[in-house]
C-alpha cells in the first residue's frame, strides 16, 4: 500500500505516522468528519486510530491506574469500529532516549504503548497519554483504493495532534496547516452541498 503511486490528493504516502483526514467524499459514517493517526501498514493492510472522536466514559472508570497520566479530557476515545472491546494507548515520551519498556514508536517521540506494562515503569517516561477504545483497519488494498477514490486526504502528523483538547476543531486544524489549496479544505461545511 505504501509504494502506490502519489494521487493529487496526496501530500505524503500512507505510511506509520501519516494522517488520514476524512474528505466530503467518505461515504462511511464511522469516519465522516475523521483525522484517523496510521500506525501499521503492510501487505495485510493497515490499523490506525481515531483521533477525534471522544466517549463520554471516563478513563478512570476502565482504567483506574492509568488515570493520573492521561491529559484533558480524561475520557476513552472511540478508535475506530474494529476490537472496541479492547484499548489502545498513544504516549508522547520525555525524552526519546529513553523509551520505557512496552512503548513502541510511530513517529518520533509519539508511540504505542503497551497497557499491560506497569504503570510505575512507564510513567517517569511519558510525557503525555491518550487511551482509545477500538481501532479502525483495513484489509489489502482497501486503504490505497479508499484515498484513491478520494475518500482521504494523506497528510503529515504532529506528534500534538493526539492529544489536542479541541478534537471537534482537529479536521480544520490540520487542514488549516497544509500547503497549497488543501488549506482552503479547513473552510469548508462538513456537508458540502450547504456550500
Amino acid at each position: 500500500m505504501a509504494s502506490r503511486t502519489p494521487g493529487a490528493n496526496d501530500v505524503t504516502a500512507v505510511v506509520p505516522g501519516a494522517l488520514l483526514v476524512a474528505q466530503p467524499a467518505m461515504g462511511d459514517p464511522n469516519f465522516s468528519e475523521t483525522v484517523v493517526l496510521v500506525l501499521d501498514v503492510d501487505d495485510d493492510g493497515a490499523l490506525g486510530v481515531v483521533l477525534n472522536r471522544p466517549s463520554p466514559l471516563l478513563v478512570a472508570a476502565v482504567f483506574e491506574e492509568w488515570r493520573d497520566l492521561v491529559g484533558e479530557p480524561e475520557v476513552l476515545f472511540r478508535g475506530g469500529p474494529v476490537g472496541t472491546d479492547g484499548a489502545l494507548a498513544l504516549a508522547l515520551l520525555r525524552d526519546p532516549e529513553q523509551a520505557p519498556q512496552g512503548f513502541r514508536p510511530v513517529l518520533g517521540r509519539l508511540g504505542v504503548l503497551d497497557l499491560e506494562t506497569p504503570v510505575d515503569l512507564v510513567q517517569p517516561a511519558l510525557a503525555r497519554l491518550r487511551i482509545f477504545a477500538g481501532y479502525a483497519g483495513w484489509g489489502p488494498g482497501q486503504l490505497a483504493d479508499e484515498v484513491g477514490e478520494g475518500a482521504w486526504y494523506v497528510v503529515p502528523a504532529e506528534p500534538e495532534d493526539v492529544f489536542s483538547p479541541e478534537s471537534d476543531d482537529l479536521v480544520r486544524e490540520v487542514l488549516r496547516r497544509q500547503p497549497g489549496a488543501m488549506a482552503w479544505h479547513s473552510t469548508r461545511p462538513a456537508d458540502p452541498d450547504l456550500n
